[in-house]
């Protein structure tokens, strides 16, 4: 299992990352330190979690404020190319995305947002991403061995999307991750989920976005 920043590390980097992102589609700086959510979880990962869709939210307030008449549907795009042993789950994981959600759709392609990779690693499968498009997904051998890989895929990909762990929930959330144990093979993220990435890419006003943040990222 991997190690977990502190809170606060995490917290800053959020905030870090939502403050540098400043154009849609913009890759994150290399300066800025990476958000890891991994699928496992850890202490104090609940409060991280909030922060961290929060500080979701205020990114894209300000991207759609910047941009209010941007297509409704926001096209990210996804390299898998560094992750062939998983090229079966990244396809079934975005196929369920975006059978799921409407205002945001995951295309492979070149010159990505964000890409896939692959290997072994202690930390076992996590996101490194601002939440918006953005960043890495690394899937861990092992912990893919363990657990359902679509759904690990899944999962990580939602965070990519913006949406935080919430381990205490049923298999029946997708962002619940590895909380309710290996058995769990659900792929598909649940009503709530599926609506929170449909406000966060929402085309809409900074308004809506401010009523979002105080009403979902509580």
């Amino acid at each position: 299992m991997r190690m977990r920043m502190s809170l606060s590390a995490r917290t800053a980097a959020v905030l870090t990352l939502s403050l540098a992102t400043a154009g849609l589609g913009t890759a994150v700086p290399a300066a800025a330190a990476p958000v890891h959510a991994g699928y496992v979880a850890k202490s104090a990962d609940s409060e991280a979690s909030r922060a961290f869709f929060q500080a979701v939210l205020e990114s894209v307030a300000e991207k759609r404020a910047a941009n209010p008449k941007a297509a409704a549907a926001v096209t990210v795009v996804y390299d898998a190319s560094r992750a062939p042993t998983f090229r079966a789950q990244i396809a079934r994981s975005t196929e369920i995305w975006n059978g799921s959600v409407s205002n945001v759709k995951l295309q492979e392609g070149s010159n990505a947002d964000f890409t896939y990779r692959e290997g072994n690693d202690p930390r076992g499968s996590y996101a490194s991403t601002d939440g918006h498009g953005n960043g890495y997904i690394f899937l861990d051998y092992q912990q893919n061995q363990e657990y359902d890989s679509t759904r690990v895929t899944a999962h990580e990909t939602g965070h990519v999307l913006g949406l935080p762990d919430h381990y205490e929930g049923p298999c029946s959330e997708l962002m619940s991750g590895g909380g309710p144990g290996p058995s769990c093979t659900n792929a598909i993220p649940d009503a709530n989920e599926r609506a929170r990435v449909e406000r966060l890419w929402a085309n809409g006003f900074a308004a809506a976005m401010d009523k979002a943040l105080h009403k979902a990222a509580r």
